[in-house]
């Protein structure tokens, strides 16, 4: 299954300058976030301690991966790498010195 790197940072111009409506918009996107970790479909997450954005890495496919950012989108920026383990890189890096036949 493919693994993914999600960088995401916060889009200020969605995030409302009212303390008490930003606080409850975080507590909205949290909640998502929380529910994806307990299914596991997060495998981890994190944010960064200024609340500017964070990252996300998630073992999906393609399409179920922008199904789940986009419910984020409006909020949210994405910037998402495909990531390989190490066993991964190795073997590509083998099939890259390979000679041709």
């Amino acid at each position: 299954m493919p693994k993914f790197l999600v960088r995401w940072q916060v889009n200020p111009r969605t995030i409302p300058a009212d303390p008490e409506q930003r606080a409850k918009l975080w507590m909205m996107l949290l909640e998502r976030v929380k529910a994806d970790v307990d299914s596991k479909a997060i495998i981890d997450w994190g944010i960064f301690a200024d609340a500017s954005g964070g990252y996300t890495i998630r073992e999906t496919d393609e399409e179920t991966l922008m199904a789940a950012i986009f419910k984020m989108n409006s909020y949210i920026l994405c910037d998402v790498k495909p990531v390989l383990t190490i066993y991964q890189a190795k073997e590509s890096l083998k099939k890259a010195a390979a000679k041709p036949p």
